[in-house]
């Protein structure tokens, strides 16, 4: 995977920058967005993978799945992909090109976990707190875990806050026995 991210950089890199020069960072999220969809899809991975298919093809295959939200570059960047045989890189591109978009546009992703469900109040308060903390917009994704018993752990970046009713558990019982 670190190989994958390795090479994926510099394209995803390639990209932002036509997509920051032309005003389009939107329309490429969504482009890559559809390619890395399409790539991770076990049927393509199929012919992917299948000498049978001709590179030409491929690329012809993506650029109908990926539609036209990238503009004209965006079909010469999938012909690229598939003559460097690089295809089925296509999330790890995509991954790479969010972030270096959330960063442009001072944009964090926070993973927000929980106990039960949040309503809508509660995740503005939350996002709003974020927001001063960590002195950037935040894109607030919540999803819950009942494991957790009570509480939430936050993920932003490198970033985790354990707030949970069984992290406090785990860490007082480490204090107990040491």
């Amino acid at each position: 995977m670190a190989e994958k991210m390795t090479v994926a950089r510099p394209y995803a890199r390639a990209v932002f920058e036509i997509a920051e020069e032309e005003g389009a960072l939107a329309g490429w999220s969504e482009f890559l967005e559809r390619g890395a969809r399409a790539a991770s899809d076990e049927r393509v991975q199929a012919l992917i993978g299948n000498p049978a298919v001709s590179r030409e093809s491929l690329a012809e295959l993506f650029i109908e799945l990926c539609g036209d939200a990238a503009g004209t570059q965006g079909p010469s960047f999938l012909k690229l992909l598939a003559e460097n045989g690089r295809m089925d890189w296509l999330p790890e591109i995509a991954a790479e090109y969010e972030a270096l978009r959330a960063e442009a546009e001072n944009i964090v992703d926070v993973q927000l976990t929980s106990a039960v469900e949040l309503d809508a109040a509660q995740r503005e308060s939350f996002a709003a707190s974020l927001r001063k903390r960590l002195g950037r917009d935040v894109r607030l994704h919540c999803d819950t875990d009942e494991k957790l018993l009570g509480g939430a752990v936050i993920r932003a970046g490198d970033l985790v806050i354990d707030g949970s009713l069984s992290g406090r558990l785990e860490r007082l019982a480490g204090a107990v026995t040491h």
